[in-house]
């Protein structure tokens, strides 16, 4: 059983800046996703997008982003189940809550703070018939690592951001790529898209537009697919396919805890402290609903900070907490580390 002050559903930015939070009030936070890494879709999806509406950030990478936050709250020393999903939870007698993943880990905590973004990601897929087949034998929905394609012969079909960047990046690590789209046109950034034409015209990348992929073959393993391009029909060799057809997000189990949901979000009662339905449970972030909400990471900021001074009354009843700016205060990590402003120093002048 892995006990916490506050455990945080979801590792995207705003559950993660949830732990810097917690922290300066002196609580401890676990947090549990069901991506393999912290970061949220900043991570997953595009990590290498800029985002321009960071306070003091003109323009940051949200993969850069993700490992700021992480530096930032290593002071707090968070735990970290990933790779699993929140799937049921129970209160108890104390009214504290018990969270158990689809693995079985136990969590247990006073508080619980859904950050979940817009929820559980699911891929895409294709319509193909029997590619559930080739899952995890050649057929993958998200890039991982990317190593596992080194000296490979990849198809990907796509035409959004994720399909242009992979395309790119995987022509120094793959033996060949190929880029399989319905349309002419990409729906991704201009510079990626003339970045794929530019690899194309060195031969670097082979584009086959518009067209689709529609049969996926091979033994044991991946070993080519079929693509259609208008009337035509044909063969291509390949140790990999990647339909990279973005995420669905649900809100996957959390939908049944007995919150109160509305167009597939979770509806707080204020923005006084963003509490569910259910006391003690909050949410926070783009998984919220309340009148004038905006879906942004600095809100999902602003959200996490409220939520952190209702959880400690929660947590400590009896206690009064007198707020203090870290530019007074400094920020003491749980591990013994300190940092302060230089203290200023009084001296008589005669």
């Amino acid at each position: 059983m892995i006990k916490t002050d506050i455990l945080i559903i979801g590792a995207g930015p705003t559950g993660l800046f949830t732990v810097f939070e917690a922290g300066l009030l002196k609580l401890k936070c676990h947090l549990i996703d069901a991506l393999p890494q912290p970061g949220g879709q900043c991570a997953e999806i595009y990590p290498k997008k800029p985002i321009y509406d960071i306070p003091a950030f003109p323009e940051i990478l949200a993969g850069d982003l993700v490992d700021n936050l992480m530096k930032q709250i290593e002071p707090f020393q968070p735990g970290f189940t990933l790779g699993e999903r929140a799937q049921t939870i129970e209160k108890q007698d104390d009214d504290t809550f018990i969270v158990t993943t689809n693995k079985g880990t136990k969590h247990h905590a006073p508080v619980v703070a859904i950050a979940g973004g817009l929820g559980s990601f699911e891929p895409r897929k294709p319509p193909i018939t029997g590619i559930s087949d080739y899952e995890d034998k050649g057929v993958e929905y998200i890039i991982r690592d990317p190593e596992m394609y080194r000296d490979k012969n990849v198809v990907i079909a796509g035409g959004g951001d994720s399909a242009l960047d992979w395309s790119i990046f995987l022509t120094d690590v793959a033996s060949s790529v190929t880029l399989v789209h319905r349309r002419n046109e990409f729906r991704g950034a201009l510079d990626s898209v003339e970045k794929v034409q530019e690899l194309k015209n060195l031969g670097k990348i082979e584009l086959i537009t518009p067209a689709e992929v529609i049969d996926v073959h091979g033994k044991e393993h991946v070993e080519g697919v079929s693509i259609k391009r208008g009337a035509d029909v044909f063969n291509r060799e390949c140790d990999h396919f990647i339909p990279l057809f973005g995420l669905a997000p649900k809100l996957g189990p959390i939908a049944d805890w007995g919150l109160e949901i509305e167009k597939n979000a979770i509806k707080v009662d204020n923005t006084l402290d963003y509490q569910t339905n259910i006391p003690g449970i909050y949410a926070i972030g783009d998984v919220n609903t309340y009148p004038g909400k905006l879906k942004l990471i600095l809100c999902g900021f602003h959200e996490a900070t409220l939520m952190c001074q209702s959880a400690y009354q929660r947590i400590f009843p009896d206690k009064r907490y007198v707020m203090k700016y870290t530019t007074v205060g400094g920020v003491e990590g749980f591990d013994g580390s300190k940092k302060q402003a230089p203290k200023a120093v009084v001296k008589a002048i005669n």
